[in-house]
C-alpha cells in the first residue's frame, strides 16, 4: 500500500464517517432542538476522522525515507557498496529512481542489484505508515461518532478546531522563515570559520575559485563580496528604480486621476501582465533584443569598452518587469485619497495638476513610498534577467555599459553542478544569501514602519 493509496482510504473514511454523524444527528431532530445543526455533527466527525491521520502521514512521509535507506544498508546488497560517502549516494539515488520507473538501469551495475531490495522495503514501510494512519482515522471517527447527541457543542468544537487548523497555516510561515534562517546561519558560520569576515564584508576582490584537493594546484580564492553587492544595488536599486518610479508613478496618476472608467478598466489590467510574464521571458528580451541595442548605443557615443552584456540593459528591462508593483501600490494609495479632499482643493482655486501634486500624491505618500521599496526588495533577488543580460564579471565600476554581476547571479553559480559542500567556494553562496536576506528583510521593515508612520486614516 502506497501513501498515496493510504490518504485516498482516509479522505473515504471521513467522508463516509460525516455522512453517518450527520444521518445520525439528522434523526435525533426531529422532535427534539439540537444546540448545533446536523452540518456541525458531520464536519465534527469528518475532522476528527482526516486531520491526525493526515498530520501523521505528513510526518511519516520525509521519516520513511530515512527508515527506508537505513534497512536498505543494513541488507547484504546495502553492505557490499563502496565506502565512499557520494559514491554509495549516487547507488542508492540509482536505486531510488529505478525503483520508482523514472529510469531502467543506471551507470553502476549495482544500483539495479539493489532496486528490487530498495522497491520491497519501500513498499513494506509504506504499507505499515498507511495501515496505522488508517487506524487512527478510524479512531478519530469512532470517538468522534460516541459524542454525537443533541446537547453536544458541535458548533463549538468544529470552530475550535478551525481555529488550530488556521493557527497551524499561520505557523508554517513562520517556522518555514526560522528554517531558512537557521540553515543559513549555520552553513555561513562554517564558511566565515574558513573566511574572515573582514575579507568577505569589505574586500573588492571576488574570486571564489579554491584548490578543492590538498594535492591540487589552484588558487586560494578571494572572497571580497563588495563589487557583487554593488552590481545588485547599481542594477536593482539605480538603474531599475530610474525606470520604474517614474513610469510606474505616473502611469497610477493617469489611470486614477485623468483616464475614463472605460480606458482604465481594459489598461490596468494589461499593465498588470508585466508581473505575471517569467522572467525567463524578460532575459531572454533583455539578452537578445536590449542589450545589443544598449551596445550599439555605446559604442555610438564613444565608449569604447561597451559591452554586449551590461549593467544597463539587465536594469532597464528588471525596471520594466517592476513597474507594476510601483504602479498597483501607488494606484490603491491614490485611490484611497478622500474625494472630499480633492473637492476642497479645487474649490479653493487649485487646478487638476496643483491638487494632485500639492494634495493627492502628499497625501499618498506612505503607500507610494512603501511600494517603492518593495519593489526594490523584488528587484535585487533578481536572477534569470542578470544572468542573461547583465554578465558573470565582477567588476566594481560606475560604467552602466561595463559587465557586472551581482550576489543572486553568484548564488547560482556557485551552487550548479556537484559541489564539495566543505570548500569556501561553495559556502559562500550560504554566506551571500544570509546577508541578502538581511538586506531584503531591512527593507521590508523599513517599508512597513514608514507606511504606518505616516499613514493616514480618512472617514
Amino acid at each position: 500500500m502506497s501513501l498515496t493509496l493510504a490518504l485516498a482510504a482516509i479522505l473515504l473514511a471521513a467522508a463516509a464517517a460525516a455522512w453517518i454523524g450527520y444521518s445520525r444527528v439528522r434523526n435525533l431532530r426531529s422532535g427534539t432542538r439540537l444546540h448545533s445543526l446536523p452540518i456541525y455533527h458531520a464536519f465534527y466527525v469528518a475532522l476528527w476522522t482526516a486531520v491526525p491521520a493526515l498530520l501523521l502521514l505528513a510526518v511519516w512521509a520525509p521519516i520513511q525515507g530515512q527508515l527506508v535507506q537505513s534497512a536498505v544498508i543494513a541488507t547484504p546488497q546495502g553492505q557490499s557498496l563502496p565506502d565512499s560517502g557520494i559514491q554509495r549516494e549516487s547507488i542508492i539515488q540509482e536505486a531510488r529512481e529505478i525503483a520508482a520507473g523514472q529510469r531502467e538501469t543506471g551507470f553502476n551495475p549495482q544500483s539495479s542489484e539493489l532496486a528490487p531490495v530498495y522497491a520491497s522495503t519501500q513498499a513494506r514501510y509504506s504499507t505499515a505508515g498507511g495501515l496505522v494512519a488508517i487506524m487512527v482515522a478510524l479512531l478519530g471517527a469512532f470517538f468522534a461518532l460516541r459524542r454525537l447527541g443533541v446537547e453536544f457543542r458541535a458548533r463549538n468544537s468544529v470552530e475550535r478546531w478551525m481555529m488550530a487548523l488556521l493557527l497551524g497555516a499561520s505557523l508554517v510561515a513562520v517556522l518555514t522563515t526560522l528554517g531558512i534562517v537557521l540553515s543559513l546561519m549555520f552553513e555561513s558560520l562554517r564558511f566565515f570559520s574558513m573566511v574572515a569576515p573582514s575579507e568577505f564584508l569589505f574586500g573588492t576582490q571576488w574570486s571564489p575559485q579554491t584548490a578543492i584537493r590538498a594535492d591540487q594546484a589552484g588558487s586560494s580564492g578571494a572572497f571580497g563580496s563588495i563589487p557583487l553587492f554593488w552590481g545588485t544595488i547599481f542594477i536593482g536599486a539605480i538603474i531599475a528604480m530610474i525606470v520604474a518610479i517614474p513610469l510606474g508613478l505616473m502611469s497610477a496618476i493617469f489611470l486614477t486621476q485623468y483616464a475614463p472608467a472605460r480606458m482604465r478598466s481594459w489598461m490596468k489590467p494589461l499593465l498588470e501582465i508585466l508581473a505575471g510574464v517569467p522572467t525567463v521571458v524578460y532575459g531572454y528580451f533583455a539578452a537578445l533584443t536590449v542589450a545589443p541595442m544598449i551596445r550599439d548605443f555605446g559604442l555610438t557615443l564613444g565608449v569604447s569598452n561597451a559591452s554586449s552584456e551590461s549593467a544597463l540593459a539587465a536594469g532597464l528591462v528588471m525596471g520594466i518587469m517592476i513597474i507594476p508593483f510601483v504602479s498597483s501600490m501607488s494606484d490603491d494609495s491614490i485611490a484611497a485619497v478622500p474625494q472630499a479632499m480633492r473637492d476642497g482643493s479645487l474649490a479653493m482655486g487649485a487646478t487638476k495638476s496643483e491638487t494632485i501634486r500639492k494634495v493627492v500624491l502628499p497625501a499618498a505618500l506612505p503607500g507610494v513610498v512603501g511600494g517603492i521599496l518593495l519593489a526594490v526588495s523584488r528587484a535585487i533577488g533578481e536572477t534569470m534577467i542578470v544572468v542573461m543580460a547583465a554578465g558573470l564579471a565582477a567588476n566594481l565600476t560606475a560604467n552602466p555599459f561595463a559587465s557586472v554581476t551581482t550576489v543572486t547571479t553568484q548564488i547560482v553559480q556557485l551552487l550548479t553542478g556537484d559541489q564539495e559542500f566543505d570548500s569556501p567556494k561553495t559556502l559562500a553562496a550560504f554566506a551571500l544569501g544570509l546577508v541578502l536576506f538581511l538586506i531584503t528583510l531591512v527593507l521590508n521593515l523599513i517599508a512597513l514602519s514608514f507606511v504606518r508612520r505616516y499613514r493616514e486614516a480618512y472617514e
